[in-house]
């Protein structure tokens, strides 16, 4: 009789090992993010393609809470999540051209450059075209020398300043309006960090190189997607 008692206290205690603590299991597999020492919302958004809301969204967290190593976010939509009335009323925004957005009534300033007016980041001729099918032309490589200035295309607000994203190296992500961002990887130096407001024109890094080649990796994000830069910048 004891040994029976014995054996199903055992199996029980093996059995809820195995399950671990249900409420932690929800947040491990595919759709889980860990965060990491050096990510914000912009860099993780940034990196499964995301719009940065949808993502804070998603998480029931603000947009400029922050976040901290170790903690889970979801990368994928809850089941039966309705979209909160602030943040919809910003995707109503977005929605329009960029130079509509109505002007933010919070104290953080909102920028919303017209693109028509955007500067190119650094001197130097294209190497490649945009194909947002392939992860190594969601964007444009373009030439120059090591060392060479790299500058805001427009005003705005550093959101992401770091070497934590797999295939940037040294990275500057810059937050235009509600509905752009623009990117400037394979930085040998970066001159600005996160939390800094720019100008268009203003150097935010030095020119690095990618195979022994220098170059910069330029990308502008529309609402958290990849899209053409040359359909941005001004002919040269």
């Amino acid at each position: 009789m004891r040994s029976a008692i014995a054996y199903l206290i055992v199996a029980m205690l093996l059995v809820s090992c195995a399950l671990g603590n249900p409420g932690q299991n929800r947040s491990r597999g595919a759709g889980w993010y860990t965060v990491k020492p050096s990510d914000t919302l912009y860099s993780i958004a940034w990196r499964y393609g995301l719009d940065s809301q949808q993502l804070a969204d998603w998480n029931n967290i603000d947009l400029n809470s922050p976040i901290h190593p170790g903690q889970r976010l979801r990368t994928i939509k809850p089941r039966n999540q309705t979209v909160p009335a602030q943040a919809s009323a910003s995707r109503t925004e977005r929605s329009g051209k960029p130079d509509q957005i109505k002007p933010s009534t919070s104290s953080q300033p909102m920028y919303t450059p017209d693109p028509r007016k955007w500067i190119w980041p650094t001197a130097g001729k294209p190497l490649n075209t945009f194909l947002a099918t392939r992860l190594d032309r969601r964007g444009i490589d373009i030439a120059g020398k090591l060392g060479q200035p790299v500058v805001a295309v427009a005003d705005g607000k550093v959101v992401y300043s770091g070497n934590g994203l797999a295939g940037y190296g040294n990275l500057i992500i810059i937050k235009h309006s509600e509905t752009y961002l623009s990117a400037y990887a394979y930085c040998q130096q970066r001159l600005v960090e996160e939390g800094m407001s720019v100008e268009a024109g203003k150097q935010v890094a030095t020119m690095g190189e990618y195979d022994n080649v220098a170059q910069l990796h330029f990308e502008i994000r529309r609402n958290g997607k990849p899209v053409d830069p040359l359909k941005y910048l001004p002919r040269q």
